[in-house]
């Protein structure tokens, strides 16, 4: 199995220079990345840039006045309330965010992350048993629930009154405009629920923590006219929010989401947090250098790492510590786990390609791995082999009776539509088009495994998917510039669904070329402009390509500005290249 070249494709065809003009005070770059997000009007693209709040009304979303009215009696009666969050970092910072809220509130309320391990993914019927035998007699899902409809079914027996939130997706029957399947609770906050007005009007795409923090939204302003007030602000939950959303992917393209990371961002980099500020410490980040890069590829793997390979209650306790001193040792585990996930993770990787090279499937529509792997880490791992061999990929960690597998997928296959299809034969399941988790008996996991491959082959009907790059513009190295890369910078945060831009220069010419990096795996480029200096670049993980470039190439890269010892300089991110005219 081969990792397939890359088919590079303009995002979008640009409209007329006319067009483009009419984006006021932004250069035809900026303009053309606009477009090619979908703000067609010049005045959606301002309004996307400039996005810092959403004047929106939580109570406007389904589920959210039924929620509230039930939690207020809670708390005015002191009823035991559970939150029951999940253990990636969404539903971490979801359940610390509800947790503090309801304490606010003067809520006589716990929390409850079930262990990855002994529990799985979603409610379990045995530990709401045990939460109503507790004493509990509401519990409160964050980033959890919308599926489990036996299970909230079960919870209810006991006595409990359940109140859902979610964002994962919603299960509908099977006939085209088939009614939402759900849980029969108290309440069921998901923006993804048909009828949901908040969903149709500012989008379905927030993550967990999102729908938690439009609930506490809708629990402080009903409390605002309380003789006791609040003793707490909703702009001090925002760092969580940005942390959840960034770590889930949820996509920044929505005007909702980007709004909230960025006030959260300017939450995290202020630090006030204590659980923050010891995680940025051991993470070696300063304050005030956070973005969503860092989030993305720092703080939340670090806050997952509590959920993988131990506890996710550890990560909890880090971000609702109450100060330095009882965080920073915490902080201290989480990079201890994090550096061990990523040895598991490698190792499983690199077992997992030896067995599909001996196994000889280089054809195989779907890839199936199963074995005893840490549970903590599959998803990762799928992950990895879908970045690899661009073909959906399923990791089953094998148990005595049951076993639990994390799939990841591309955009040419929807993954849980393919689940839903043999959703009987599962114990449970959910997820989003191109990442989910399911537990399976151990004698229904071979027929799972043929489905898969079947519906696989049939999707992509004998050719192998093709992986694609998608740029945004093209543009001659002379026009980059300073002035461009800051302007770019007006795209913050980037990340999923609001990708870094890339650019594609033609026919340029390579000036110096070497390897750098553990056994050569990265290139070190330096190319010509016409009458300016030339630009530095790097290609991580493109250094086999050295000795086969041509001195003419096609470059497809990301503008990034370099600081060094008080100066800086641009310098290309290359994403990919190519011989020229092979772009």
């Amino acid at each position: 199995m081969s990792t397939p070249d890359r088919l590079w494709r303009l995002r979008r065809q640009p409209p007329s220079a006319k067009h483009l003009r009419a984006y006021k005070g932004m250069s035809p770059v900026l303009a053309q990345v606009l477009y090619n997000r979908g703000f067609d009007e010049p005045a959606a693209a301002a309004r996307f840039l400039c996005a810092k709040e959403i004047d929106s009304n939580p109570f406007t979303m389904k589920g959210v006045s039924e929620a509230v009215t039930r939690i207020r009696r809670a708390v005015q009666g002191r009823e035991k309330i559970v939150v029951y969050g999940d253990f990636d970092a969404d539903g971490v910072t979801s359940t610390v965010l509800m947790v503090q809220v309801l304490k606010a509130l003067g809520a006589n309320v716990e929390p409850y992350i079930p262990h990855r391990v002994d529990e799985g993914y979603g409610l379990n019927s045995e530990a709401l048993e045990k939460l109503a035998a507790g004493g509990a007699s509401v519990v409160v899902t964050v980033d959890c629930g919308i599926r489990s409809v036996k299970e909230v079914e079960h919870g209810k027996r006991f006595g409990l009154d359940m109140i859902v939130t979610d964002h994962h997706s919603v299960q509908r029957e099977p006939a085209d405009g088939g009614r939402d399947i759900v849980p029969a609770a108290v309440a069921v906050i998901n923006p993804k629920q048909t009828g949901c007005k908040y969903g149709q009007k500012h989008g379905s795409m927030l993550a967990g923590v999102g729908v938690a923090y439009r609930l506490a939204d809708a629990l402080l302003r009903a409390a605002s006219h309380d003789r006791k007030k609040p003793s707490i602000q909703l702009d001090t939950l925002l760092d969580l929010v940005a942390i959840g959303t960034v770590a889930d992917l949820a996509p920044l393209s929505e005007i909702e989401n980007r709004a909230l990371v960025r006030m959260g961002l300017d939450a995290l980099n202020r630090a006030e947090r204590p659980g923050v500020q010891a995680l940025l410490e051991v993470s070696g980040v300063k304050p005030g250098q956070v973005t969503a890069m860092t989030i993305g590829f720092v703080l939340g793997p670090r806050v997952n790492a509590a959920g993988r390979l131990d506890s996710a209650m550890l990560a909890y306790d880090l971000l609702a510590a109450p100060d330095y001193e009882t965080a920073l040792p915490l902080a201290q585990q989480l990079q201890q786990l994090n550096v061990q996930r990523q040895d598991l993770t490698r190792a499983a990787q690199e077992t997992i390609r030896s067995q599909l090279e001996a196994d000889g499937v280089a054809d195989a529509p779907l890839i199936f791995a199963q074995g005893e792997f840490q549970p903590g880490i599959v998803g990762l791992v799928a992950g990895r082999l879908v970045e690899e061999f661009y073909r959906p990929a399923v990791v089953l960690e094998k148990g005595e009776t049951e076993s639990r597998a994390s799939c990841r997928s591309i955009p040419e296959f929807d993954i849980t539509a393919a689940l839903d299809l043999i959703g009987d034969r599962l114990e449970r399941y959910g997820g989003h088009a191109q990442a989910a988790g399911l537990t399976v008996k151990n004698a229904n996991v071979e027929e799972l495994r043929q489905h898969l491959e079947e519906r696989a082959a049939l999707v992509f009907q004998g050719a192998p998917p093709q992986r694609t790059l998608e740029y945004d513009a093209e543009v001659d190295l002379a026009a980059l510039s300073e002035a461009l890369w800051d302007e770019l910078q007006q795209l913050e945060p980037t990340g999923h669904g609001n990708e870094k831009p890339v650019l594609v220069s033609r026919a340029v010419r390579l000036l110096d070329r070497r390897t750098v990096g553990t056994d050569g795996m990265h290139l070190k480029l330096r190319v010509a402009r016409s009458g300016q200096p030339p630009l530095d670049a790097i290609a991580f993980r493109l250094g086999e390509r050295a000795d086969a470039l041509p001195d003419m190439v096609d470059i497809a890269y990301q503008l990034d500005m370099n600081e060094w010892n008080g100066s800086r300089y641009l310098q290309l991110v290359v994403q990919d290249i190519k011989p020229a005219g092979a772009g």
